[in-house]
């Protein structure tokens, strides 16, 4: 009897060795997945930049991005379309408001960024932030810009849309029922190319 019971546990010894040894080898490949993923995300979603002009309602020249401090970047407020300049009185107006909202040139502003972090003409796209305030969202809260989700950066695009909701009811801005907005931002642009 002594006899049969250790021929079964030298036979059940390889199969149990090789279940661990299934399993480490199951562990090592997915920690080498997950390693090779953090890989391709971005290093850091915020940078702290320093503002050198506001170009229009819905984007920003600054300083202090990547390698070069002092090279100029273009940055465009996601999630959100102002009035062009020429649409009056509308696009001052949102040049305007994103002025006062970051206080002047020199100041500092976070950019918090999403999916995508270039457009196609190579600006960077970010939700930009000033003393806890989100400026993207407080362009459209006030009637200066409107909602436009754009895929795949839709990370506040509930923010925005509740936004723009409430400036429509408040008739906020290019809302305002006595002075409307006529023209959505690309509806202008196509018309005067």
């Amino acid at each position: 009897m002594r006899n049969k019971q250790f021929k079964i546990t030298e036979f059940l010894m390889p199969l149990h060795f090789g279940g661990w040894v299934r399993k480490i080898a199951i562990l090592g490949c997915l920690l080498l997945l997950v390693s090779c993923q953090a890989k391709n995300q971005l290093p850091n979603s915020e940078a702290q930049v320093k503002v050198a002009r506001v170009v229009s309602g819905q984007s920003l020249e600054v300083l202090g991005m990547a390698e070069q401090p002092n090279l100029i970047s273009q940055v465009r407020l996601v999630g959100i379309d102002a009035p062009d300049l020429r649409q009056r009185p509308w696009g001052e107006a949102a040049k305007e408001q994103l002025e006062n909202l970051i206080g002047g040139v020199e100041q500092l502003v976070t950019l918090e960024f999403d999916l995508e972090a270039k457009d196609k003409i190579g600006r960077t796209l970010a939700y930009v932030w000033k003393n806890k305030v989100l400026l993207n969202e407080e362009l459209v809260k006030q009637g200066n810009a409107m909602f436009v989700g754009r895929s795949p950066n839709h990370k506040y695009d509930q923010r925005l849309e509740r936004a723009q909701q409430w400036a429509r009811l408040m008739g906020q801005g290019i809302w305002n029922p006595e002075k409307p907005m006529r023209l959505t931002p690309p509806e202008f642009r196509r018309q005067n190319l």
